[in-house]
């Protein structure tokens, strides 16, 4: 089963303690996804800045759950993201074996874009269901 979902979500991010050696910040994010693909997350954030502006780096992962395409369950994404004094990258990928219940065998990729303010995503998606 291949499918493409798009819609928005929410986002919140909350500062959580830095890191032992307090050069690496560290965020939680609580998301809420609207349109194919309905639910929320819950995740982690690591984040660094260099001493050119506009140039830092982060990693996230956070955990799914929620409905898309009639199934319901729960899967990881893994984020790396890239700024180069301004010009950014961002890969968000479906973290394998990850799919629960009605996500087993799920694998794909996401894009995220923001505009004036609003978060959007496309997933690119297969559920292998002979799983």
């Amino acid at each position: 089963m291949n499918g493409r979902a798009s819609g928005q979500f929410e986002v919140t991010l909350t500062p959580l303690p830095a890191s032992e050696r307090g050069e690496i910040g560290r965020m939680s994010i609580d998301k809420r996804f609207s349109g194919e693909l309905t639910g929320t997350s819950r995740g982690e954030m690591l984040m660094a800045g260099t001493a050119i502006a506009g140039s830092a780096g982060y990693v996230a992962i956070e955990r799914v759950s929620g409905t898309l395409a009639g199934r319901t369950g729960s899967f990881v994404l893994q984020h790396s993201g890239l700024m180069k004094r301004g010009d950014g990258s961002l890969t968000v990928t479906v973290v394998p074996d990850s799919g629960a219940e009605g996500f087993a065998g799920i694998a794909g990729t996401m894009t995220i874009e923001i505009t004036g303010g609003r978060h959007q995503y496309a997933l690119e998606y297969s559920i292998d269901l002979a799983r």
